[in-house]
């Protein structure tokens, strides 16, 4: 795992005027706060924010805060959430969880495949059912995607959460047997094409 930079600031006051007022400078409001930490009303420059989230996605990003004014000279935060415009377009505020490195923790990691199946080749289409899954592990410990070798797949296959082996250090939560990735047969994903197009018509 590698720790991104990012850089804030103390800010004083909070609502509505005053998030208009960072926005219009260019600043973004954000708060940090954890299980430890005395929450903190910050402020970030947005493009520094942008930035960082074009370059490494905002999905289980771990950065290194350094906070202007701060009693700390950085902190290991965790992304939690990021607020945006309707259009997605505009960052309107974010989350940041401060984390002991050595102490698990909850985050969401990207799936991504590896291999070719037999079943593709066959005519078959792979759907991804879970495009994430929600790892407990150290930060040290956060792989940067689920990688899931598909290369033993057949048409009617599916992979399950229990199928899945990341290590000792790594645990994935969950009370049933979800299935994350599946190959379907060529005439389940004409189906699949064929009502799609129906509910646009509709």
């Amino acid at each position: 795992m590698e720790l991104i930079d990012l850089k804030a600031e103390i800010r004083e006051g909070s609502g509505k005027t005053v998030s208009r007022a960072l926005r219009n400078n260019d600043l973004m409001p954000a708060i940090l706060y954890g299980p430890k930490t005395e929450p903190l009303m910050l402020s970030v420059v947005t493009y520094d924010f942008s930035e960082v989230i074009r370059k490494n996605g905002d999905t289980g990003l771990f950065l290194n805060l350094a906070v202007t004014g701060d009693t700390k000279p950085s902190r290991t935060v965790l992304l939690k959430d990021i607020q945006t415009d309707v259009f997605g377009l505009q960052y309107l505020h974010a989350d940041f969880q401060e984390v002991d490195i050595n102490a698990k923790v909850s985050v969401m990691v990207p799936v991504e495949t590896t291999g070719i199946a037999p079943g593709i080749k066959a005519g078959g289409l792979i759907q991804i059912i879970r495009r994430e899954l929600e790892l407990r592990c150290r930060p040290i410990d956060v792989p940067e995607t689920v990688c899931i070798d598909i290369s033993h797949l057949n048409i009617g296959d599916a992979i399950h959460v229990k199928d899945i082996e990341l290590g000792e250090n790594i645990q994935i939560p969950h009370e049933v047997n979800f299935t994350i990735i599946t190959l379907v047969p060529p005439s389940t994903s004409k189906a699949s094409a064929g009502e799609a197009v129906g509910e646009s018509a509709e």
